[in-house]
């Protein structure tokens, strides 16, 4: 089975260019959004609509409540069973996101960690005492490379590379496999200049602002957002609830929003750029990129455009 995989950083119009290579290489798309997988969560994390879905059959959007705790492993397995059943039936299985943990998990060898919950309960004791940034600093000493890789602000990351740290005495870095080891795939890398990519990121909050979005966060809220170890701390929930609890304006939840995107869409930029067996198209030219899409898709020749 030949995967082909859509990634790069948010706005760069991975939906967009998966679903139309789902129409001309008679594919589906298998979600890598670790955000798109919760119900409800339309608006924020700029879902396809089903006009979209229309137009190419989706796999795993709305799997999840919002009160569900992410987890990899489970995501690794509902993947490789749905990318399995689109090549039973003749069809490519296009999988596409920007959460690189979950593309790896999709297309690589990964074997994740047990958990425990009593390590893990008293390592989210400690976060909510001393912060992420205290937690990352100790991450950083006992894991380096592990440290780079997760956000200071990522709490619930920080929580399980500790957490492994402890449960198995090596580094959390050293539960990824190297990049030889995964299933047969095309791996397409979308980028952009960074003032296009800013601007981007800038209409898409905007948009989400005068579309609904604040009512969208209510209504998750009464379902149990703010209980949501995962959910509630995606971009612009977490922003829009502190609207809500009074502890921003909309104005400052929003601009919130935008920063904190800009700096997600930097982290995912470097994640993807240290897989070699990404072949990057600029996203910007729209003209052609199809063809080339396609073109590699089937075994054509690289173009690796540089915006970094």
């Amino acid at each position: 089975m030949r995967v082909i995989a859509v990634v790069g950083p948010t706005t760069a119009g991975k939906s967009h260019l998966a679903i139309e290579l789902a129409r001309a290489l008679d594919g589906e798309v298998v979600n890598a959004d670790s955000m798109q997988l919760y119900r409800g969560m339309d608006i924020g994390t700029a879902k396809v609509t089903a006009a979209e879905r229309e137009a190419a059959p989706h796999h795993l959007l709305d799997v999840w409540p919002v009160t569900r705790t992410a987890n990899a492993a489970e995501y690794q397995a509902l993947a490789r069973a749905a990318m399995d059943d689109i090549a039973a039936r003749g069809r490519v299985p296009i999988l596409a996101g920007g959460s690189g943990l979950y593309v790896r998990a999709a297309l690589d060898d990964l074997n994740f960690p047990r958990t425990d919950e009593v390590t893990r309960t008293r390592l989210e004791s400690e976060l909510s005492e001393v912060g992420a940034p205290a937690l990352h600093a100790r991450l950083a000493t006992l894991d380096p490379k592990a440290a780079v890789a997760i956000l200071p602000s990522n709490g619930r990351r920080i929580v399980r590379a500790l957490e492994v740290i402890e449960l198995t005495g090596q580094p959390f870095s050293a539960t990824m496999p190297d990049y030889a080891k995964s299933r047969p795939a095309v791996q397409l890398g979308l980028t952009l200049p960074r003032p296009e990519l800013d601007r981007r990121i800038t209409v898409r909050v905007d948009h989400m602002w005068v579309s609904g979005f604040e009512a969208e966060v209510r209504s998750l809220a009464a379902q149990g957002l703010r209980d949501g170890k995962t959910a509630s701390r995606a971009l612009g929930y977490q922003q829009m609830l502190r609207y809500l609890d009074g502890d921003w304006t909309l104005d400052q939840a929003r601009e919130e929003t935008v920063q904190a995107t800009k700096r997600f869409a930097r982290r995912q930029e470097s994640w993807f750029r240290r897989d070699p067996r990404i072949t990057w198209l600029d996203a910007a030219a729209e003209d052609g990129l199809l063809a080339r899409a396609v073109a590699l898709a089937r075994g054509g020749r690289r173009s690796a455009p540089d915006h970094s």
